[in-house]
């Protein structure tokens, strides 16, 4: 009994003992969450003050909106607004070089482009009918590019659409006019029918992804032209395209000065402003002074027939022209094929107006006196195939140039195109007719912004970036120089180059990275089957010539059975050299005994050789370098 009453009480304490550790235990435990809540709730409650101190922004806001809840969780991520991503632009034309304007616009998973246009090849590009850009970055994001934004219808914006359509068939906007100058184009290219052309007014606003785009209209050399601003979650960037500020213009519209001034209001990340005209101080003059100078060139005529030569695309001037010419009661013809076009396209949109019975064929015009008329022709920059080209030089079928004629060239020559220009008007007096040309009168005004009008963009755009575009690098360079002149810090200024990739948002802008973007040479046909190599050979071929060296050779005993022949084109005159060419024929028969002699059977190596002995020969006889072209025929 007592070892049972023993072992009850050892049973018995044991169990009081864990029931009072329990009680202890839960104590404790009772001890400690109260002190951890209250230590949470101090820490949550400061958190909810810092938080309303910080995004409050204003003294009326309820502080209610931040009360501690019991359901808050302190936040991963910092509440404050995400920075949006930075907006990436790029151009593929149009820098340090004047034409083949193009750029595209990135952000994120969405990309566009402004313009797309072609320049004209220059003296070290024989045979080359316009330049384009390169698409291959296009092309590599082609599924990233939700459309084309244009800004006006001359030929260095819109001139490489139907070789770009060719690769990628991307939506297109542009104003009437210059969607109807684009349609002549895929016409012509036979794209039409496939082409998504969107027609869109001053004001208007497009949406390309995360891109809203917004048309405004400004003044150029051409109706119908605009500016775009660009809105992204990064900001506003504002492109002028081509610009400038006439307050007479002969439409009557007047660039929308006041739609940039609220922009700049607004706030815009970066400005891309015209540089063609960097160089020149003051304001461009008013497209009205080339009609005065018309007016006192047509009384001074007299009964001489005119011929005036304007770029095809200025439909102002254009109008001015017909305008005076029904004023003195005379005709008007259209030479040239671009200018036909653009007459039409003008005149069926309403752009240009021609009272009845003017317009006459070019084919009509000798059946009218030289008194009754005035012709409208291509060909004010000295173009070789353009219709005053032709007629400078007796081979324009329709129209003969004599002493009975006044010539007026309305343009300014592009830089690059003076000697050609040059070249046309003394042919055009050597005919003995009187030429007028832009140094003499003001019978031509640019279509681009000078040093002021430069400034004044700059002024009420306010851009905090700002990057010069269109024109060759003297022109940027200057352009900088105005935008550093009216506040903008130098840091914030860009000097690109086709090609780079340039980063912009409120805290930068830099290059990020260069992508491929060149030239692409149009000959024909052809798209980009001419390249450095064939250009180099066509060069050597109009400098030095070409010698041709043609042999039959027995195909068995590697004998020679009749020449070597010897051609010469462009190198020397055949029948005054015999003796240059029976000397060559024998170094060419020492160079193949010596492959004969040496058991040298490689036709490729053998040609080597006698391209290489007869090219010594004939440069110690000559000191020229023709390019030696050898034939072997087997029999």
């Amino acid at each position: 009994m007592a070892v049972n009453k023993s072992s009850n009480a050892e049973i018995t304490s044991a169990i009081n003992n864990l029931k009072r550790q329990k009680k202890n235990s839960a104590k404790a435990n009772q001890n400690y969450t109260k002190s951890n809540k209250k230590s949470t709730s101090k820490a949550q409650n400061k958190a909810a003050e810092s938080i309303e101190k910080t995004e409050s922004g204003s003294k009326n806001r309820s502080r209610s909106a931040y009360r501690y809840s019991k359901n808050y969780r302190k936040p991963s991520k910092p509440l404050s607004k995400l920075k949006a991503s930075p907006v990436k632009l790029t151009p593929l034309g149009g820098l340090g070089e004047i034409g083949k304007n193009i750029t595209l616009y990135e952000y994120e998973n969405d990309m566009f482009l402004v313009d797309c246009g072609m320049s004209f090849p220059d003296e070290e590009m024989p045979g080359i009918d316009i330049v384009i850009p390169d698409f291959s970055h296009i092309v590599k994001n082609v599924d990233r590019i939700r459309g084309l934004v244009v800004t006006h219808g001359h030929e260095d914006h819109i001139g490489a659409i139907p070789y770009l359509l060719r690769e990628c068939n991307i939506p297109i906007y542009g104003t009437a006019l210059t969607v109807g100058l684009i349609r002549g184009k895929l016409k012509e290219h036979k794209l039409l029918e496939s082409a998504k052309l969107n027609v869109v007014k001053p004001g208007d606003k497009v949406s390309l992804g995360a891109f809203s785009v917004e048309f405004i209209h400004v003044n150029h050399s051409i109706p119908d032209a605009v500016a775009v601003a660009v809105s992204s979650p990064a900001g506003l960037i504002v492109q002028t395209g081509d610009f400038k500020i006439d307050t007479t213009p002969i439409d009557g519209h007047v660039i929308d000065l006041g739609r940039f001034a609220e922009l700049g209001k607004s706030g815009v990340l970066a400005l891309l402003s015209d540089s063609t005209n960097a160089e020149r101080p003051g304001f461009t003059q008013s497209e009205r002074i080339v009609g005065e100078s018309f007016s006192n060139l047509f009384k001074k005529a007299g009964n001489r027939r005119i011929v005036v030569a304007t770029f095809s695309s200025n439909i102002h001037r254009v109008q001015q022209i017909i305008d005076e010419a029904v004023r003195c009661d005379r005709k008007v013809a259209v030479s040239g094929r671009s200018m036909q076009n653009v007459v039409q396209v003008a005149s069926e949109l309403g752009y240009l107006n021609v009272p009845d019975n003017v317009l006459i064929d070019i084919d009509m015009i000798k059946r009218y006196m030289p008194e009754q008329l005035v012709i409208i022709t291509t060909g004010s920059q000295g173009e070789p195939m353009s219709a005053l080209h032709r007629m400078a030089f007796n081979d324009h079928r329709k129209v003969l140039i004599g002493p009975s004629d006044m010539i007026i060239i309305s343009a300014t020559p592009i830089p690059g195109n003076e000697k050609t220009v040059t070249k046309v008007i003394n042919e055009l007096m050597k005919l003995q007719a009187e030429v007028v040309y832009e140094k003499m009168y003001d019978v031509h005004v640019s279509g681009h912004a000078c040093q002021d009008e430069l400034k004044i963009m700059l002024d009420i755009v306010k851009p905090k970036y700002f990057i010069p575009v269109h024109g060759e690098q003297k022109h940027l360079v200057k352009h900088a120089g105005l935008a550093e002149a009216v506040g903008v810090p130098s840091e914030n200024i860009l000097i690109g180059a086709n090609g780079n990739v340039v980063e912009i948002c409120e805290d930068y802008m830099k290059v990020v990275e260069t992508v491929q973007a060149g030239e692409v040479l149009v000959d024909g046909f052809g798209v980009g089957d001419v390249g450095n190599v064939v250009l180099r050979d066509r060069k050597h071929l109009a400098e030095d010539g070409i010698f041709v060296v043609a042999v039959s050779v027995d195909s068995v005993t590697r004998e020679v059975i009749a020449g070597p022949d010897v051609i010469s084109r462009g190198f020397v005159y055949v029948k005054e050299s015999e003796e240059l060419m029976d000397e060559a024929r024998e170094v060419v028969c020492d160079v193949l005994e010596k492959c004969y002699l040496s058991n040298i059977r490689d036709w490729s190596t053998v040609k080597s050789r006698v391209r290489d002995g007869l090219a010594r020969f004939l440069y110690e006889q000559t000191g020229r370098s023709p390019m030696v072209l050898p034939i072997f025929m087997e029999i």
